[in-house]
């Protein structure tokens, strides 16, 4: 811990330039990755995960709804494609899948993605060994399973699950031979020690995650940290380049939050060692710059859309 707290404590653009000598290292810098996220069931979620708008314990203004129907998946596949988005990614508000009825009808959708040529993850909460051996099975490329802090924080932001269950989860996946998508969230009340703690969590794993979403929380009014301060761009910068020396082979996605950030901030953060976004008007149920947008953000830096199916861990 002592090693990675020299790292970020660092003078800021000491850091940055240390991470970006990484991330040319390893990766292409003119080259971004743009995920495209749905929300496959929405709300009515029994966790009580204190940042989410779809915890059924608080009073959001999030309807629950159902599983959506394959086709309402296709078309909007199809669309992220058009958009020239490699990656679709689908989420599920639930702990764990409920029914083998909802998990033939995801698999359907996996296999169906991946038929368009692109990349397929899903987020479905907990998994057993046999569920991740069929999402394999019908293709998914990723699985995304957030830490969201350090172990010694988590349980202030989530008591209805603890970290082991999501080790275990991470655990099954990767046994599986599915890339782990796994990150945090900034801006819960949490030290530096608790980001960097999750840092070291996913060094632990071997390999590393091929993707690492770092987030800035968006507070949600009716859940316990509606009223938390926003998350500074320094912060983000010093821990995307963090994240990119620790783990210099993943993609670090600039993730939730980056609708209040400059395009300054957000070139910062490419600066820094992020090569993936998630593009499109809306992460779940949170705001997000809309894809025209990033085409003319790519357009000013002159960056491009990384291609599916490209580098480690596929």
């Amino acid at each position: 811990m002592n090693e990675l707290l020299q790292i970020y404590n660092q003078p800021l653009l000491n850091l940055v330039y240390q991470a970006a000598t990484v991330h040319r290292a390893n990766h292409n810098p003119e080259e971004i990755q743009v995920c495209t996220l749905l929300s496959i069931k929405t709300g009515g979620c029994s966790e009580d995960c204190s940042y989410c708008s779809q915890s059924a314990h608080y009073q959001t203004g999030v309807s629950s709804q159902d599983l959506v129907g394959r086709d309402e998946v296709l078309a909007a596949a199809r669309k992220a494609k058009q958009h020239g988005s490699p990656r679709f990614c689908m989420g599920a508000a639930w702990p764990k899948l409920r029914t083998e009825h909802d998990f033939e009808n995801v698999l359907e959708m996996v296999r169906e993605v991946r038929a368009l040529g692109l990349e397929a993850c899903c987020t479905l909460g907990m998994l057993s060994d046999d569920q991740a051996k069929r999402l394999k099975e019908a293709g998914l490329t990723s699985y995304n399973h957030n830490l969201d802090t350090g172990e010694g924080y988590y349980d202030k932001v989530v008591t209805t699950r603890t970290y082991e269950d999501r080790l275990a989860t991470l655990n099954r996946v990767r046994d599986a031979g599915i890339s782990l998508c796994c990150g945090g969230i900034l801006g819960m009340g949490e030290d530096v020690e608790h980001r960097l703690q999750m840092l070291l969590t996913l060094n632990s794993l071997d390999p590393h995650p091929e993707s690492v979403p770092i987030n800035a929380l968006v507070p949600i009014k009716g859940t316990p940290l509606a009223d938390q301060p926003p998350v500074s761009i320094w912060e983000m910068a010093r821990m995307i380049a963090t994240t990119r020396i620790v783990l210099p082979l993943a993609m670090v996605r600039l993730s939730a939050g980056r609708l209040q950030m400059s395009p300054e901030g957000q070139a910062l953060c490419f600066l820094a060692g992020a090569n993936s976004i998630f593009s499109g008007e809306k992460l779940l149920t949170t705001p997000n710059p809309g894809g025209d947008e990033d085409q003319d953000l790519f357009r000013m830096l002159d960056l491009t859309a990384r291609p599916a199916f490209k580098g480690h861990g596929h």
